[in-house]
């Protein structure tokens, strides 16, 4: 190290607490810089990378979603969807017709898994969003 950064490094040593955080206000406002902590922390340095590597929040609620109905098995899924969301006739076929569309929203994922399976034995392209 040089001698003009030992000596300035001695001087910060001896600053108190008051002193010191002058001194950081006075350096932000002649450097245009902040000394707060980024909020994303790693995010700031690691860039795109770093932020895909942090965790997301859990999706917790999920969407059954009716993507496709091939016509052969209309009446079948029809069907299904009728007990699985205890429509009428009118209102299960409206939805059925209605593809893309959500067939139960905001359940488990467990409970989506299930849903999706029972559309998918009887012959509908189902989505898990």
């Amino acid at each position: 190290m040089s001698t003009a950064t030992d000596e300035i490094l001695e001087k910060l040593k001896s600053l108190t607490l008051l002193e010191a955080s002058e001194l950081v206000k006075q350096i932000e406002e002649a450097f245009g810089v902040s000394a707060a902590a980024p909020v994303g922390g790693m995010m700031m340095m690691g860039g795109p990378a770093a932020a895909a590597a942090e965790p997301d929040e859990v999706q917790t609620e999920f969407s059954v979603i009716l993507e496709e109905v091939p016509a052969d098995k209309k009446i079948a899924i029809l069907k299904e969807v009728r007990a699985i969301t205890g429509l009428g006739l009118k209102e299960a076929k409206d939805l059925v017709e209605a593809a893309p569309k959500a067939v139960k929203e905001a359940i488990a994922k467990e409970a989506a898994e299930e849903l999706k399976k029972q559309l998918e034995a009887v012959g509908a392209k189902i989505a898990i969003k």
